[in-house]
């Protein structure tokens, strides 16, 4: 991962990037340009090339062309002219679902395409935005610049719940359970394949190596973070499958990347190949149904439903459900009519 060096020049370091990158040891050899690429978040090629060819970027305390192959354990150190960037977050007016709002906490029901929070290319039209419109002032804690109010997230494309802190007190107690992982979030999922029963997917979750935008299983806790996520069969379709899922744990991409891990990736999932026809027929009839379910349903399939918590003020439990959004539901009422045709025929 890239971390900040500790510089001494406090100008300096406000005006520039610093940043030291160890490869993995499983790390393939790769391009130095292509390496940078899927290591270093929110740059572009182009940033990247120059401050090769500006000499800023070294491995191993040598000067190196992008040509360079780079190998496991090689340690990469670059400086990137630090783009000016707005840290304030402008409040705009944005309509929001929210079931639910006190003096502490407040739901959002979050539709999908919508982002959590600001950040590169993406400074304007997220949640954070909205919800600085909505109330004149939410809480930050170290390290969540930018994400006042924000304890969790859920991915852009996902829809469904999000809990709100809109006090510094709220914002620590809820911060609280989720580290010790006594937020109860269930969320609903349908996924190529006909899973045969219930269960839990366990593993290390850490980002590719090869593409930093998606995450992967590994072995052990060098490589990746522990996670946990259960799941229980709701309904099967015959190509599909829809379930209900557990956290236990709330790593990025979590179900996303269990789910494909098990062979079972969520339908219309772009990222971890979902998007594809993975199960079914070859006739073009099949073919065209399930291109009418992508066009129906042009994200993927997974719905933040339910969460619980204790409240911060009366320290009790409190729980919330969202119904399916319409794009979800109108996809998954087209497989159960497939579904039900394939009985008949049958």
């Amino acid at each position: 991962m890239a971390e900040d060096l500790d510089f001494q020049e406090q100008d300096e370091q406000e005006l520039f990037e610093h940043l030291r990158i160890e490869a993995d040891k499983g790390q393939a050899l790769l391009r130095l340009d292509k390496f940078l690429m899927n290591r270093v978040e929110n740059t572009s090629r182009n940033r990247i090339q120059n401050a090769i060819d500006a000499e800023s970027v070294f491995v191993n305390g040598k000067l190196v062309k992008a040509s360079y192959k780079v190998k496991p354990l090689d340690v990469v150190t670059m400086v990137l002219p630090d783009p000016p960037r707005d840290t304030e977050v402008y409040p705009e007016d944005i309509p929001l679902n929210i079931p639910y709002e006190d003096d502490d906490v407040l739901i959002v029901n979050k539709k999908p395409g919508m982002v959590v929070h600001p950040g590169f290319n993406n400074y304007t039209g997220t949640l954070v935005n909205a919800l600085t419109f909505h109330l004149n002032q939410l809480p930050t804690m170290p390290g969540n610049t930018g994400r006042p109010g924000l304890v969790h997230r859920i991915d852009k494309d996902t829809s469904g719940l999000l809990v709100i802190a809109k006090n510094e007190w709220a914002m620590t107690y809820l911060a609280k359970q989720f580290f010790e992982h006594s937020i109860k979030r269930k969320y609903i999922a349908l996924v190529w394949g006909d899973i045969a029963e219930d269960g839990t997917i366990t593993g290390y979750i850490g980002r590719n190596m090869k593409d930093r935008r998606v995450m992967e299983m590994y072995d052990n806790e060098e490589q990746g973070r522990w996670s946990v996520t259960h799941y229980k069969v709701l309904e099967r379709l015959g190509y599909v499958t829809l379930i209900e899922c557990e956290l236990e744990t709330g790593r990025t991409h979590q179900i996303r990347t269990h789910l494909k891990s098990i062979g079972h990736p969520l339908f219309a999932d772009a990222a971890y190949g979902g998007d594809k026809i993975l199960k079914g027929t070859v006739f073009t009839k099949y073919k065209q149904f399930v291109n009418n379910c992508f066009e129906l349903l042009p994200r993927q399939a997974l719905h933040a439903k339910s969460l619980g918590f204790l409240h911060p003020k009366t320290k009790e439990e409190v729980y919330f459900e969202a119904q399916l959004p319409a794009d979800f539901q109108l996809a998954l009422e087209k497989w159960r009519s497939y579904a039900t045709i394939m009985r008949t025929d049958s």
